[in-house]
C-alpha cells in the first residue's frame, strides 16, 4: 500500500530527518491533539531520539507540537508492540479472516490496557491508522 503525504506531512518529515539525521517512513499529523507521530527506520530510534532527548526535544521546539516516535519493524507483531509502547503486551496474534482481511488481537493486563487505548482511545487509533499503513492489518482488538 503506498502512502500518499500532505505537503504540511512532506514538510515535517524533511524537518525532522535533518535535524535528527534518521530516516523517516510514515508521519501522522494530528492537529486535534496537537502531536506529530513520525515512524523511523528500524535501527535509527536512537537517532531520532538523540542523546538525553536532545534531538526529539529540538524537532518538537521547531514543530510547536508533541513528538511521538515509533520504530519500524518488517514483523507486524514487533511493530504493533512498537506502536503501543510503554504498554506491556501479553500476546499480540494476527489472524487473517476469510476474505484475507488481517486483524491483530492483543492480549494485555488491566493496567497496561489503559496504557495501550490511551487517554480516550488515541493510541490504539493511531496504532491501528500506523498498522494499516505498514503492514495492511485493518483492525486491532485488545483483549
Amino acid at each position: 500500500m503506498s502512502i500518499k503525504f500532505s505537503a504540511n506531512e512532506i514538510r515535517f518529515i524533511a524537518l525532522f530527518e535533518n535535524m535528527t539525521g534518521a530516516m523517516v517512513k510514515d508521519c501522522i499529523i494530528d492537529d486535534e491533539h496537537g502531536k506529530v507521530t513520525f515512524v523511523v527506520k528500524n535501527g535509527d530510534m536512537g537517532l531520532a531520539i538523540g542523546k538525553g532527548g536532545s534531538s526529539v526535544s529540538k524537532v518538537q521546539r521547531a514543530v510547536d507540537k508533541g513528538i511521538e516516535i515509533v520504530e519500524l519493524d518488517e514483523d507486524p507483531i514487533q511493530f504493533i508492540k512498537n506502536c503501543l509502547s510503554p504498554a506491556k503486551l501479553q500476546s499480540v496474534k494476527i489472524s487473517q479472516k476469510q476474505s484475507g482481511e488481517k486483524i491483530a488481537i492483543v492480549t494485555a493486563d488491566n493496567t497496561n490496557k489503559r496504557i495501550a487505548i490511551g487517554k480516550n482511545g488515541i493510541n490504539i487509533e493511531r496504532a491501528k491508522l500506523l498498522a494499516d499503513r505498514q503492514h495492511n492489518i485493518s483492525n486491532i482488538i485488545l483483549k
